[in-house]
């Protein structure tokens, strides 16, 4: 296939993903238009799945749709659905200049549009807990030279600052370092699931008076490699409690009080909202 072809495919899936997800920034959709997604999968055949349906095709067009992509289905590893990472982004809004730590960046796909967004001048600390998945994202980035590969876990270590951290698996709590990283002002998304395989999407802003936090939807992603999670005390909380939520803290900040929803060993979860 002509590389003429190739960019009018992504063009028009860029396209596709903005409407989809109402944009607000045009440069996400600029971003999506911009890279190859079958530079970040495997050889084919490849296997797309929309509403739970695997499709085996040789067919690169069909890589320019809103489908999830496997890149390891017996590992249950996929290259994410395209509108729920623009929605993700959008709310993020990465600017140039700014600094990423992607946390599960697969085969660098949204790695690489990530890249794009902080361009001029942003960096981003790509980390991939898989060996294997790690070797070739640190190959399929090769080209872009504000990003770093890390194999290994972004769980559980000192953490570069950064403006955003942007997480693609599953996890029951934030790392406490993930929270300390942010610079003020810095943004968090993570897929919160105390429930196991599904929970909100939530969006954190490092404010003055600590971290403000907000469910954006519900999701279900697989779960983060390399982490040591605990059991929330109490109980994983309703959905009307994971809707409550306004704010996270640091349990060696601030002990829990009369507004958690639920505890973890170094960080918990509240409904007091946080002052800007």
């Amino acid at each position: 296939m002509s590389d003429i072809a190739l960019a009018t495919y992504r063009s028009e899936y860029a396209e596709q993903i903005a409407r989809l997800t109402d944009l607000r920034d045009w440069r996400i959709e600029q971003a999506f238009a911009a890279v190859p997604r079958e530079r970040f999968l495997p050889p084919p055949p490849w296997t797309t799945i929309s509403v739970g349906i695997a499709t085996q095709t040789h067919d690169v067009a069909a890589l320019y749709d809103n489908v999830l992509v496997a890149i390891d289905q017996k590992r249950g590893i996929n290259n994410g659905e395209p509108a729920l990472h623009a929605a993700w982004l959008d709310a993020l809004s990465p600017r140039p200049g700014e600094t990423v730590i992607h946390v599960g960046a697969g085969l660098g796909y949204y790695t690489a549009i990530l890249a794009h967004l902080v361009e001029p001048g942003g960096h981003v600390e790509a980390y991939e807990y898989e060996e294997d998945l790690a070797a070739k994202a640190s190959r399929n980035l090769s080209d872009y030279s504000n990003v770093t590969v890390h194999a290994g876990s972004a769980f559980g270590r000192l953490l570069p600052q950064a403006d955003v951290i942007y997480v693609n698996a599953g996890v029951a709590a934030p790392d406490a370092e993930w929270l300390k990283a942010l610079k003020p002002g810095g943004r968090l998304i993570f897929p919160w699931q105390p429930h196991k395989g599904w929970g909100p999407a939530m969006l954190v802003h490092r404010r003055a008076g600590g971290f403000s936090a907000k469910a954006l939807m519900t999701v279900g992603f697989i779960s983060c490699s390399g982490t040591t999670e605990k059991t929330a005390l109490p109980p994983a909380p309703t959905e009307a409690g994971l809707a409550a939520v306004r704010s996270i803290w640091l349990a060696d900040v601030k002990s829990p009080d009369e507004s958690a929803l639920a505890v973890y060993g170094s960080v918990w979860f509240s409904s007091a909202k946080i002052d800007a």
